[in-house]
C-alpha cells in the first residue's frame, strides 16, 4: 500500500516563493518604458524627446523627465500641458503606472471622445481642460473613480447630460464643466466635499438643485434656461404660484435693473482694483532676502484682505459684438489671452488675499492667492510707450499669450487702462533662481549641483532659442534676462519671465531698467544685448557669485566679467568655479562654460558670440 506523505503546507509556500524569486523579471515594465510607450500615442511630442529617454530613470534627481512628478522614484503625476500635443492617448500604457494620482494635459489638440481615463481608478485630478474632446459621457462613467477629487473639463465640446455619477464622487472638491455643450438637467452635485463648481456657458436647463445654491450666480451664468436662486430667475411653476401673467416673459423686469447693476458693478469694481493695488504699492518697511540691494528681490509682504468687495461677472464672459482673438476671453478691460489654468475675471483678483513679492525697475509684483484655487503673480507695469495705443498693447500680450515652449512662461491675462496696466502669469512657488543661487541655503540650495545647474543653463539657452526666433524682428527678443527673472519648476527646469517688453517700454525712462541696456554697447542694442546678458548669466551660475552689474551702481557683488576673464587668461579657470561643484567637474564641463560666458561677454560686439554659437556651446556640454 503507497504511502502519501502529506507537505506542510508552510513549506509549500516557502518553496513557491523561492520559485517565484528565481524567475526573470521580465514582465516587469519599467515606469521609463510605460511612459515611452504613452508618448509614441502622441503627436506633435518632440518637446520631450531631450529628457524623455529610454532606459533613464524619469525620476532621477539631476535629470528628471520634463513634465514628470514623483514621489520617492515613483511617477505620481503628468503635467503636459500647453504643448500642441495631438493623437490618441494610450491610457491603457498609463495603467501600468500604478502610483499615477494626476494627469493634468490642458491647452493642447486633443480631440474625440473622452478617453478612458475611467480606468485608472486611482486618479485623484484629472485637468483635460482647453482641449477639442467632444461628444456625450456616459452617466457611468465616473462611477468608479472614488478617490477623484478635482475634474476641469472645461473648454471642450462635451454635449449631452452631465454624468450622474459626478453626483456619487465622496471626495470631489473641483468640478469645472463650463465652457461645453451639456445640457438637460442638473444632476444633483451637492456632496459636502465639493467646494468649487463652474457649470457656465453651456445649455442647462431648468431648476438649479436647492443644494447647490452656495456656489452663486456665477456658477450657472451663460446658461439661459436656468431658472432658481443663484440666477435670479423664478422657475415656471413658482411664477404661476405668484400670480404673473401668463405670456409675460418672467426677465422683462430683470433685464432692465440688472443691465444697471452690473455696469454700476463694473465701475465699483474697477476703482476698487486701483485702490487695492495703489495700497500694495506704497507698502512700506519690506525687508529684502539679501544685505545687498539687489535690482529685483522676492519679499513676502501680507497685506490685509480689503474690508469691502465687489462681485462682477466679468468671468469667461464676451463682449457681445466685439471680436476677440481666438484663444482668448474678455471682459471689459480684463482679457484672458491663455487659458491653460482656467478663466477667471477682474473680481477674482479682487477677492485674492496679496503678497508684495518684488518692487523691480520695470514694476511692482504681486502674488495673489484667488477662491477658485488658482494662485497668480501680477506685474504692475510703471509706465508704457505713450506711442502705444491699446490695440497694440493688447497685440503684443495676446502674442506673449500664445508663445508655447517648455522653458517660457507665458502669461495668462492682462488688464489695460490709461493709467493702470497689469500683466498676470501663473505663480510658480519655488521663487527664482537668484533667490535659490543666493539667498536660500537649505536643502533645495544643495540640489544646485554640476548637473543641475548644467541643466539650467540648457534650459534657458533653450528658451532664448525659441524667443529668438518667435520675435527675431524684435530689437531685443528678451531684453531683462537674469536670474531673478527665471522662475524654477519643482523639477529645476527654469521658465524665463519679463521678455520681449521692449516695445511696451521702449521711450520711456523705465526702458533703462532692462539689463540688455547695460551691456557695453548701451544704447546701441541689438540681439547680441541678449547674448552678454546670456554670458553673465552662465558666469554666475558657474562661480555661485552675484554679479555686481546687476546692480544700478555696481557698489557691491563680482565683477564677474572681469574676474573670469583675468583667470582664464592666466590659465586659472578652475580656480574661480564655485567651490559646491568644483569636486564633480571632473570633465571640465565648467571649464568649458566659462568659456562660453567669457565669449558672450566680450565688450566688442563684432567679436562676441551671436545667440546661435552662443546656444549650440552650451548644447555641447555634456552633464
Amino acid at each position: 500500500m503507497a504511502v502519501v506523505r502529506r507537505i506542510p503546507t508552510f513549506l509549500f509556500s516557502f518553496s513557491f516563493c523561492l520559485i517565484l524569486q528565481s524567475l526573470p523579471l521580465s514582465i516587469s515594465i519599467g515606469d521609463d518604458e510605460v511612459l515611452i510607450e504613452f508618448k509614441e500615442s502622441l503627436h506633435n511630442a518632440k518637446g520631450l524627446d531631450y529628457t524623455w529617454v529610454k532606459g533613464k530613470s524619469p525620476c532621477d534627481k539631476t535629470r528628471r523627465w520634463f513634465g514628470v512628478q514623483c514621489h520617492r522614484n515613483t511617477v505620481t503625476g503628468l503635467r503636459l500641458y500647453n504643448m500642441g500635443l495631438a493623437g490618441d492617448i494610450d491610457v491603457d500604457a498609463l495603467s501600468n503606472l500604478q502610483g499615477l494620482r494626476m494627469i493634468a494635459m490642458a491647452n493642447n489638440s486633443f480631440s474625440g471622445p473622452i478617453p478612458d481615463f475611467n480606468k485608472l481608478r486611482s486618479l485623484r485630478s484629472l485637468f483635460i481642460q482647453g482641449n477639442k474632446f467632444s461628444g456625450e459621457i456616459s452617466a457611468d462613467y465616473f462611477k468608479k473613480m472614488y478617490g477623484l477629487r478635482k475634474l476641469w473639463l472645461s473648454g471642450n465640446g462635451f454635449s449631452g447630460k452631465i454624468p450622474a455619477s459626478l453626483g456619487k464622487l465622496p471626495r470631489l472638491m473641483e468640478l469645472h464643466l463650463e465652457g461645453n455643450g451639456f445640457s438637460s438637467v442638473i444632476p444633483p452635485l451637492a456632496q459636502e466635499s465639493l467646494r468649487n463648481l463652474d457649470l457656465s456657458g453651456n445649455k442647462l436647463q431648468g431648476e438649479i438643485p436647492s443644494g447647490m445654491a452656495r456656489f452663486g450666480a456665477k456658477a450657472f451664468q451663460g446658461n439661459p434656461e436656468l431658472c432658481g436662486e443663484p440666477v435670479g430667475r423664478q422657475c415656471r411653476s413658482d411664477l404661476h404660484e405668484n400670480g404673473v401673467a401668463a405670456g409675460a416673459h418672467p426677465n422683462a423686469q430683470l433685464n432692465k435693473s440688472g443691465m444697471r447693476w452690473l455696469l454700476l458693478s463694473i465701475v465699483v469694481a474697477l476703482l476698487l482694483v486701483g485702490i487695492l493695488f495703489n495700497k500694495n504699492q506704497n507698502e512700506g518697511n519690506v525687508k529684502t532676502r539679501r544685505k545687498e540691494k539687489l535690482d529685483e528681490v522676492v519679499v513676502p509682504v501680507h497685506i490685509p484682505r480689503m474690508a469691502k468687495r465687489e462681485s462682477i461677472n466679468n468671468r469667461s464672459s464676451r463682449r457681445s459684438g466685439t471680436p476677440t482673438t481666438p484663444g482668448t476671453s474678455s471682459g471689459g478691460d480684463f482679457v484672458v489671452v491663455n487659458e491653460e489654468r482656467g478663466v477667471f475675471g477682474l473680481s477674482d483678483l479682487m477677492m485674492a488675499a496679496a503678497e508684495v513679492l518684488g518692487n523691480g525697475g520695470l514694476g511692482s509684483a504681486y502674488k495673489a492667492e484667488m477662491p477658485i484655487g488658482l494662485t497668480v503673480m501680477v506685474k504692475r507695469l510703471k509706465e508704457t510707450n505713450n506711442r502705444m495705443n491699446k490695440d497694440a498693447f493688447d497685440a503684443e500680450i495676446i502674442k506673449m499669450g500664445n508663445l508655447r515652449h517648455p522653458n517660457i512662461l507665458p502669461p495668462l491675462a492682462y488688464h489695460y487702462r490709461k493709467e493702470e496696466k497689469l500683466v498676470v502669469s501663473e505663480f510658480v512657488p519655488n521663487g527664482s533662481l537668484l533667490y535659490l543661487l543666493h539667498g536660500d541655503r537649505g536643502a533645495a540650495h544643495n540640489d544646485l549641483n554640476a548637473a543641475t545647474r548644467i541643466k539650467i543653463i540648457q534650459g534657458v539657452a533653450s528658451g532664448m532659442e525659441y524667443l529668438h526666433t518667435e520675435f527675431a524682428t524684435y530689437e531685443l527678443p528678451h531684453g531683462n534676462l537674469k536670474s531673478s527673472n527665471i522662475l524654477l519648476a519643482p523639477t529645476y527646469d527654469p521658465l524665463l519671465t519679463d521678455y520681449a517688453f521692449h516695445p511696451l517700454l521702449n521711450g520711456t525712462p523705465t526702458l533703462h531698467f532692462m539689463f540688455a541696456l547695460k551691456a557695453p554697447e548701451g544704447l546701441q542694442i541689438s540681439h547680441k544685448s541678449d547674448v552678454y546678458c546670456l554670458g553673465i548669466l552662465v558666469l554666475e551660475m558657474v562661480t555661485g557669485k552675484f554679479p555686481s552689474q546687476y546692480l544700478n551702481n555696481q557698489k557691491g557683488g563680482t565683477d564677474v566679467v572681469q574676474w573670469v576673464r583675468h583667470a582664464v587668461a592666466d590659465g586659472k579657470e578652475t580656480e574661480v568655479i564655485d567651490p559646491e561643484i568644483a569636486a564633480a567637474d571632473s570633465n571640465g564641463q565648467m571649464v568649458k562654460l566659462l568659456q562660453i560666458g567669457v565669449a558672450c561677454t566680450e565688450s566688442d560686439v563684432e567679436k562676441r558670440l551671436s545667440m546661435k554659437e552662443a546656444i549650440e556651446g552650451i548644447r555641447d556640454i555634456q552633464d
